[in-house]
């Protein structure tokens, strides 16, 4: 028999707390301290642990882009199509910044359905439109 097990992302910051206070916002879920770890913050939302966020005083940022277009680690959040320039606007005014504006012509206004960005301690993360239902 498989004990049952669940796992999560964790990213390492030098200010655990206000990194998983920006990602609670930006995906509408809450943040506070594990209990058991002061070092760890975790993210959650109505699906239970979405994220953690443990405190590194010599975290050293990413480089995003990578080079030579090689793929890197990083978060792909989920937003309905109609809804990702409300998501950006959204995530822009937390303190996230833009990585790309790239235009592939998927849309009538020439914007990409695949936005990049780092938070506010350098991580990457995409916003990434689900065409023909919510992101739910």
């Amino acid at each position: 028999m498989t004990v049952l097990k669940t796992s999560v992302l964790v990213l390492d910051c030098a200010e655990p707390e206000s990194l998983s206070r920006f990602y609670a916002e930006l995906l509408g879920a809450t943040a506070g301290p594990a209990g058991g770890d002061a070092e760890l913050f975790l993210v959650t939302g109505h699906t239970g642990v979405l994220l953690g966020i443990r405190r590194d005083p010599h975290h050293l940022p990413p480089s995003w882009p990578p080079p030579e277009d090689s793929q890197q680690a990083h978060l792909r959040i989920l937003v309905a199509e109609d809804s990702l320039d409300e998501a950006e606007r959204e995530a822009v005014a937390l303190g996230a910044r833009p990585v790309t504006a790239e235009e592939d012509g998927t849309r009538p206004d020439s914007r990409t359905t695949l936005r990049r960005y780092t938070d506010p301690a350098g991580h990457s993360f995409v916003l990434a439109a689900v065409a023909g239902r919510s992101a739910s």
